[in-house]
């Protein structure tokens, strides 16, 4: 199994099994993670200058501004690691939260229509969007963001679809 063993928010029965499995594109940490990054710096390099010259008040902002730093980071990357796309042989599931959870989680027999959206940087750096409708929605139902190889997923859902048109095709033969 792709994650090594099962989380609970996961389930899957013994006749289906997981095509693809992934969490977003780093890039999806977006802009938080280098600014906390050069935060943290900015910090250690006051804290490092404090301690020189014996200030004890830009110690504690030296301090204070390598805490925010380092948990801007922390956020961003735990946003990051929560965040699962997984595509089986029967069903598609969303999970992303840290505190609380959210599952989205729906049946392949009820995609009626799957799009692909890739921006210039998106090509450039291996990500895209992956958008999910169901029949009776004009909306999309669930969305893939910033997943890494977009085609490879797209290309490897579309071949679950069709998997589940014929299987479905052969129960209503007679």
């Amino acid at each position: 199994m792709a994650f090594g063993s099962t989380p609970d928010w996961f389930h899957l029965s013994d006749e289906h099994d997981i095509v693809w499995e992934s969490r977003p594109h780093p890039v999806a940490m977006g802009t938080g993670l280098p600014v906390g990054v050069l935060v943290t710096l900015v910090g250690i390099v006051v804290v490092g200058w404090s301690t020189a010259s014996e200030t004890t008040l830009f110690l504690a902002i030296g301090f204070a501004l390598a805490l925010v730093g380092v948990s801007l980071v922390l956020v961003r990357y735990l946003v990051w690691t929560n965040t699962r796309y997984v595509i089986t042989t029967a069903e598609l599931y969303k999970k992303d939260g840290v505190v609380s959870r959210d599952v989205t989680q729906f049946r392949l027999e009820r995609v009626q229509n799957i799009s692909l959206e890739q921006d210039a940087v998106g090509r450039l750096l291996g990500y895209g969007n992956l958008t999910v409708y169901t029949a009776g929605s004009g909306d999309p139902e669930l969305i893939f963001e910033h997943v890494p190889r977009p085609d490879h997923a797209s290309s490897l859902l579309s071949d679950q679809l069709q998997n589940v048109s014929e299987r479905s095709g052969q129960h209503q033969q007679p």
